[in-house]
């Protein structure tokens, strides 16, 4: 369920996020600026072993995402999701007492509004809420979530365009390590118009490129076949390299 006429319309980038969780995951995910809960519900689809907690700080998002839960067609997901109306910026007590614990969950995925804040925004105030940002310090904050709600050895997963790399590395900080960041280009011989950035919290492992994911296969609007198996969650994109160990 999505707004009508308004607001993010969830596509390519949420199939994306969902992907990084690995085949066999079990536990807990939480979904960070999940929006209407494209992805989150995608990762608990392909997953039955996994919990999901949808955290949304738009009312007419998070009634979207409540909605999705009460439709026939999602009850063998309803058991295993809920939905947390809160802003992923709160710290401390505020966050706990949202329903956000700290060591609590195995997995965290986040879509957040990367698109600069000096961009043209579209009029549309709720999909602006969800596209640009509203402060410079955006991906510390809400990595600084990331960080507190993990359980140790912990896995984040974060898509966001190129130029925010940098923001994204200095916000894992020593939070994080094992990164792997993988580009996605729209076709071959393109720049990356995403990243994906992986992280383990508590990992002393390197940081490594990965090879990317090309979306459509020619000149059109086809998708390629990697990407029809992985938007329809007929395959994953797991880490390539063993976490390291904590900290």
């Amino acid at each position: 369920m999505q707004p009508l006429g308004s607001g993010h319309r969830a596509g390519m980038d949420a199939m994306l996020l969902a992907a990084t969780v690995p085949d066999g995951a079990s536990g807990v995910l939480a979904d960070l600026g999940s929006g209407a809960g494209a992805a989150g519900l995608a990762a608990a689809t392909r997953l039955p072993g996994l919990g999901v907690v949808l955290v949304e700080r738009a009312p007419a998002m998070a009634d979207c995402a409540r909605r999705s839960l009460a439709l026939v067609e999602n009850a063998h997901l309803a058991a295993r999701a809920e939905v947390i109306e809160a802003d992923v910026a709160l710290s401390g007590n505020q966050r706990r007492s949202a329903g956000l614990a700290d060591h609590a969950f195995d997995y965290v995925i986040m879509n957040p509004p990367f698109n600069s804040g000096r961009d043209r925004q579209t009029p549309d105030p709720l999909k602006a809420q969800a596209h640009a940002m509203d402060s410079e310090d955006l991906f510390e904050r809400w990595l600084r979530t990331a960080g507190a709600i993990l359980k140790p050895a912990g896995q984040v997963s974060v898509i966001a365009r190129p130029e925010s790399v940098s923001d994204i590395l200095n916000a894992l900080g020593r939070r994080f390590g094992a990164v792997e960041i993988t580009p996605v280009c729209p076709r071959h011989g393109t720049d990356a118009i995403r990243i994906l950035v992986t992280a383990i919290k508590g990992s002393r492992a390197r940081l490594c490129f990965r090879d990317r994911i090309v979306v459509h296969a020619g000149p059109g609007n086809e998708f390629s076949d990697q990407m029809i198996a992985l938007a329809n969650g007929r395959s994953a994109w797991p880490r390539r390299r063993s976490p390291g160990a904590p900290k």
